[in-house]
């Protein structure tokens, strides 16, 4: 273990961990390529409108969900660390060019881990307080990124 992840609280951080049926190039991929990525992120029957990643140290993503009555909520990020077909981390502390946000409010960890044909994939969250990871699981992170997970495992699947 690192000296940030020793450092960091446990209290501000949710998980998800699972095994996927699919390499793990098949799994970046549905993270990094728009096109796929709007068939699976957020939970039917909210869909993402636009999707638009810069997938580098530094590049920006924007992420546009949409409700099931047609409300919008732009999501804006960007990439800090991207190993390909192993790990994923974003913020949405800045919004492009390293510029803050007006409110930031997680760091999203992906990862990707060989298992034999499978992947063992990996969604850590961590939270800048732990009112706002309360906030995170109180909209309801276990059974969303849960959904969009299965859709992910769904579609790697005819990849």
């Amino acid at each position: 273990m690192n000296t940030s992840q020793q450092a960091f609280d446990p209290e501000r951080e949710l998980l998800l961990t699972r095994l996927i049926d699919a390499p793990r190039e098949k799994l970046f991929r549905a993270w990094t390529e728009p096109a796929l990525l709007r068939q699976w992120f957020t939970p039917r029957p909210w869909t993402v409108a636009h999707a638009e990643m810069d997938v580098r140290p530094g590049g920006s993503n924007l992420i546009v969900m949409r409700g099931p009555e047609g409300q919008e909520f732009p999501n804006r990020g960007i990439y800090l660390e991207v190993v390909a077909n192993q790990r994923l981390v974003f913020t949405d502390a800045y919004t492009a060019a390293w510029e803050p946000s007006e409110k930031p409010f997680m760091t999203a960890i992906i990862s990707f881990e060989a298992a034999g044909g499978q992947t063992r994939y990996t969604a850590r969250v961590r939270h800048w307080t732990v009112a706002d990871r309360e906030a995170h699981e109180a909209m309801g992170f276990h059974a969303g990124w849960g959904l969009a997970t299965d859709q992910l495992a769904e579609l790697v699947a005819t990849l």
